[in-house]
């Protein structure tokens, strides 16, 4: 790992205290919901804060971290004056920053570019209404891409997490393709420096790895292929590790979903080795449970639960530096869960609920789409398991859910448990679960 060229922010760490990364990072999220704030905060964020690459937050972030701590200035907690952030380092920061000497120019280009990829109003009228829309055509871009593009991109791929975390990817799909578009546009301008380049092709492929999923969740698996596999040409061209072994788990998530059991160890086995140098144990741990779901499918109980064990092993040598900014979801609700699923295919539901249930108490309601999709997953164990009663609670859970979740997967796992449910609808509890799910 290079060492960071900046001096490490002592003052930050300091107020961090003796929670972890990712508990600190977990706490910044809780504080901007609070406030009403939008911000991807992980472990990884923290990092680059204390390391000192991160000299001077965006405005959200610095919203939020005023919030958290009343009557401290940036400086206080360790940042420069925004005035004087110049370079590489507070560009990635910023939400879309421009090279302009003059603030208000400064100011309004930045719109422009942030409006470019995403426009809306709050988050809950983005579930239903987001508008990531482009100003104009391809030839409005500029004739070469700059540090202000390159952000833009990155922005447009946190801003489709955040949405995806909260409301499911139905009301986002359609949406999401132009910026897409636009982000291989701007790789095929060129840009201004290799470092820009990187950048843009670390952008485009992550935003094709999140319309593939907005596409994949929401039941879109042919195109869900597609844009997996363009993000895996971008990595490959690029020679980026990170970004090919988040799209073979992707690739492995999707053909575990479509009956393809043997493709999916195949590309958890390769997105492993892509992993290997990167040196995060949770990326390790997630792709050894993409294994695992494959043995589980093909039922081959050994193999599973050698992948398994392996995923538990790298996933308790805990968070790290290096996780990718991606993995903000996978903890240990995650890892519950996709265990819970390794254990259904193999036909022991009760097995599976009781880690799905483990899974739905664990996340933080932060994530509700996996709020739902964990609770869903626990009803459908239920079900098989022979506890009808416990199921049609579930069920109801996740139909309340639902007014805000907008995904086909949840929907599609929850209509199976229905059908599973008509034998025992004489139970009161099962019939009035059947009698709204079918209103629903």
């Amino acid at each position: 790992m290079t060492a960071s060229p900046h001096s490490p922010n002592t003052s930050f760490r300091r107020l961090r205290g003796a929670h972890s990364p990712a508990e600190f990072a977990a706490m910044v999220r809780r504080a901007a919901r609070e406030i009403g704030e939008t911000v991807s905060c992980d472990a990884r964020y923290i990092g680059r804060v204390e390391s000192g690459e991160i000299r001077c937050p965006n405005y959200a972030y610095e919203r939020v971290f005023l919030q958290m701590f009343p009557g401290r200035t940036l400086a206080d907690l360790g940042f420069s004056p925004r005035e004087a952030v110049r370079g590489r380092g507070a560009q990635r920061t910023l939400p879309a920053p421009p090279v302009s000497t003059h603030p208000v120019q400064r100011s309004k280009e930045s719109d422009v570019l942030r409006r470019a990829f995403m426009t809306g109003g709050s988050a809950t009228v983005a579930a239903a209404t987001l508008s990531l829309t482009l100003l104009g055509d391809t030839r409005r871009l500029p004739s070469r891409a700059g540090e202000a593009e390159a952000a833009a991109v990155e922005d447009a791929v946190r801003q489709i997490r955040l949405l995806d975390d909260r409301h499911g990817a139905d009301a986002l799909y359609r949406r999401a393709a132009q910026p897409l578009k636009t982000a291989y546009a701007l790789l095929d301008a060129g840009a201004t420096r290799q470092s820009t380049e990187d950048r843009l092709h670390a952008g485009a492929g992550e935003l094709a790895v999140s319309v593939g999923w907005l596409a994949h969740d929401s039941g879109r698996f042919e195109d869900a292929r597609s844009h997996y596999a363009e993000a895996l040409a971008t990595a490959r061209v690029s020679g980026n590790a990170a970004l090919e072994a988040h799209a073979f788990s992707n690739m492995a998530f999707l053909a575990r979903d479509r009956g393809r059991h043997r493709e999916a160890v195949r590309a958890a086995q390769a997105g492993r080795r892509a992993a290997r140098p990167l040196g995060s144990p949770r990326l390790l741990a997630l792709l050894a449970l993409r294994e695992a779901g494959g043995w589980a499918g093909l039922g081959d109980r050994r193999a599973c639960e050698e992948s398994l064990t392996r995923a538990h092993a790298d996933f308790a040598r805990g968070a790290s530096a290096e996780d990718p900014e991606w993995m903000s979801f996978f903890g240990e609700a995650e890892l519950e869960s996709l265990e819970s699923r390794c254990w259904a295919a193999l036909g022991e539901h009760a097995r599976a609920a009781r880690h799905a249930r483990r899974a739905a108490d664990l996340q933080d309601p932060h994530f509700a789409r996996n709020v739902a999709l964990y609770t869903a997953e626990l009803a459908d164990d239920l079900a098989r398991a022979g506890a009808p009663d416990e199921a049609a609670w579930a069920g109801g859970r996740v139909l309340d859910l639902l007014a805000e979740v907008h995904s086909t997967r949840v929907r599609s796992m929850l209509a199976g448990t229905a059908r599973t449910l008509v034998p025992h609808q004489r139970s009161p509890r099962v019939g009035a679960f059947l009698t709204r799910h079918a209103e629903a």
